[in-house]
């Protein structure tokens, strides 16, 4: 459950000590809007995300950012926390109209790449052959175009490289795991750490492993690792890219490590038999029951299952069957 308050109720907001919210709607996603960040310097305005690419949402950002006292076109530059589309969607249209520069981590500038040079029917293929591979039964991919690729960026990030802006100390720190290159930007100077979507107040974000059945990486590891590195940072407050802003990023990390811990332990306790991906997803919990979840939910359910049998797996309580398709995962000692 969320305690965020809808769309209709949001407004752009100063926050003080130069940094300013701006409230940009995800057309049709229970999400709601994503908010981005506007950090203040001599040189113009820095954002932190930009918002997904839509008519209302470029009207949205450029609206709240007059209402703050700025303008698109003073924006000096956008920090992507990630790549997807409600982060990244608008920072190309941003640079189209300041010249501003966009920054994000060379993981996801990576993955940008190879989605700009994939075509719609070579990612439904993938699709299909990744939920066949899962054992999923015979589905329908759900109808509706993918959405534009972001803007390939200017700059590549790395962990701990300072992002130009003037008069403040910026810092980006890898977060990898809701994405390869998820980044959070602490605000060095006023102990405010922006967090994009690896820590939210209420929810949690999606970890998940695509395809499905890779073993060469570990994903719900990486996020859990990144979580402490994050709350080794102390008692910042965090401004996360969704909900609402929060006082205590290490408390809700520890609090986010748990509940995926907790998930790891119930579903170990269901593979004493031989299952499949879909069908271990089938019997997670998740928001609402599975029976209820459309194909494209069950999908993203799919990837997540996936991502913590792989977890239980690279800690040696789990095994893959040899030479099985579709994959099939089983507790070591059955």
């Amino acid at each position: 459950m969320t305690s965020r308050m809808p769309y209709a109720g949001q407004r752009p907001r100063d926050l003080g000590g130069g940094v300013r919210s701006v409230p940009v709607p995800i057309p049709g996603s229970p999400l709601g809007y994503t908010l981005v960040y506007a950090i203040d310097s001599p040189g113009g305005p820095l954002l932190v995300d930009a918002g997904w690419n839509h008519p209302d949402a470029w009207q949205a950002l450029s609206a709240g950012l007059s209402e703050l006292g700025t303008d698109v076109s003073a924006v000096r530059g956008v920090v992507v926390t990630h790549f997807h589309p409600d982060h990244a969607g608008l920072a190309g249209r941003v640079r189209e109209e300041s010249g501003a520069w966009i920054a994000m981590h060379e993981e996801d500038a990576r993955l940008v790449k190879l989605m700009r040079g994939f075509g719609e029917r070579a990612h439904r293929d993938f699709q299909s052959e990744m939920l066949r591979r899962a054992g999923a039964p015979a589905l329908t991919l759900e109808d509706g175009a993918r959405p534009e690729p972001p803007a390939q960026p200017d700059l590549e990030l790395r962990d701990g490289d300072l992002i130009d802006l003037p008069g403040r100390t910026l810092r980006a720190i890898h977060t990898p795991g809701h994405t390869p290159g998820h980044v959070c930007l602490f605000l060095e100077d006023a102990a405010r750490l922006f967090t994009g979507d690896h820590v939210l107040p209420d929810i949690t974000p999606h970890i998940g492993i695509y395809p499905y059945d890779r073993d060469d990486i570990d994903p719900l590891d990486d996020f859990l690792t990144s979580l402490d590195k994050v709350a080794a940072l102390g008692r910042t407050e965090a401004l996360p890219a969704h909900e609402r802003i929060f006082d205590d990023t290490a408390a809700r990390a520890a609090e986010i490590r748990a509940h995926h811990e907790d998930k790891l332990v119930r579903l170990a306790a269901v593979l004493a038999e031989p299952l499949t991906i879909w069908e271990a997803a089938a019997l997670m919990r998740w928001n609402r029951s599975w029976e209820d979840l459309s194909p494209m939910l069950r999908g993203m359910a799919a990837g997540e299952a996936a991502a913590h049998l792989r977890a239980l797996e690279a800690r040696g309580l789990i095994r893959r069957l040899p030479e099985v398709d579709p994959v099939r995962f089983v507790a070591v000692d059955s």
